[in-house]
């Protein structure tokens, strides 16, 4: 997604942006990497739900604060999660999925691809919403966890579309809903979870532009301005829908209230569910 967008900003502007991978701890590395980066506008970063939202709530040390260490710039797009089963299962829409939890003798299995994640944490809200209980079952990473799904070894898993969607177009999982508020392109017939019966539910994988701390208005406003435009280029918005985001944008503004909405959210449910790492 960086690439993508910094490559439509590139032709706008005639400017170079080099891209740096910091993977690790979350995304908590190479986010930590703007927060010490001098405000001068020539380090951005792309933050997400995880390191802006999700780890200050669960982790019991951070190498930075989420709420005051950052300018943020833009809103990106959101990536819903989809809802999936094997398709050999006799479970074929959410009712069914409620209706068997909430009568199983023993918990439904939901297969993570790890522990606080979007995905996970949307299994707990879903679960905490049908008054229902859910054993977590974590795996190193969504290619294993996908495997024991499609084996029977776990009953559902929430996942990304761009990392499951040759599974579903092979027949081998079924998609029972979206995480999202409105329903995918990609899949117009599969309702949202809040269709189904859970008003307000949503539960989203974001990506945001952020600054450093410090940047000026000026700064901020001039990349925003830049994102904007590079978000209705037709090409990067078939690029997103591809993958099953949905692209945002808006004002520097918007960005900092959403981010604050969801670090209460998450805060709450976190410490609601009692969760720990």
């Amino acid at each position: 997604m960086s690439r993508n967008l910094t490559d439509k900003m590139a032709r706008d502007t005639k400017w170079t942006f080099v891209i740096e991978n910091r993977p690790g701890v979350g995304g908590n590395i190479g986010l930590d990497q703007i927060a010490r980066a001098k405000p001068d506008g020539y380090t951005i970063g792309m933050a997400q739900t995880s390191n802006l939202a999700i780890n200050p709530a669960i982790m019991p040390v951070m190498p930075f604060q989420a709420a005051t260490d950052f300018s943020p710039i833009a809103l990106i797009a959101q990536v819903p999660m989809l809802l999936v089963v094997p398709a050999q299962s006799g479970v074929r829409s959410m009712s069914d999925l409620i209706s068997k939890a909430q009568t199983s003798p023993t918990e439904l299995r939901q297969a993570v691809a790890a522990l606080g994640t979007v995905g996970h944490l949307a299994g707990e809200l879903l679960a905490r919403q049908a008054k229902y209980k859910v054993l977590i079952v974590p795996y190193k990473g969504a290619s294993p966890a996908l495997t024991d799904l499609i084996g029977g070894q776990t009953d559902f898993m929430m996942a990304t579309p761009q990392g499951i969607l040759p599974l579903i177009q092979s027949g081998k999982l079924r998609v029972l809903a979206v995480t999202s508020a409105k329903r995918l392109n990609m899949f117009p017939d599969v309702p949202t979870i809040a269709e189904s019966g859970f008003l307000g539910f949503e539960a989203v994988d974001w990506k945001v532009v952020v600054g450093p701390a410090g940047l000026s208005q000026e700064k901020i406003q001039r990349f925003n301005q830049i994102i904007n435009q590079a978000l209705k280029n037709p090409m990067l918005i078939e690029q997103l829908e591809a993958e099953g985001s949905i692209t945002i944008g808006g004002t520097s503004e918007q960005a900092r209230d959403y981010i604050a909405s969801e670090q209460r959210q998450w805060a709450k449910l976190i410490h609601e569910s009692g969760l720990k790492f």
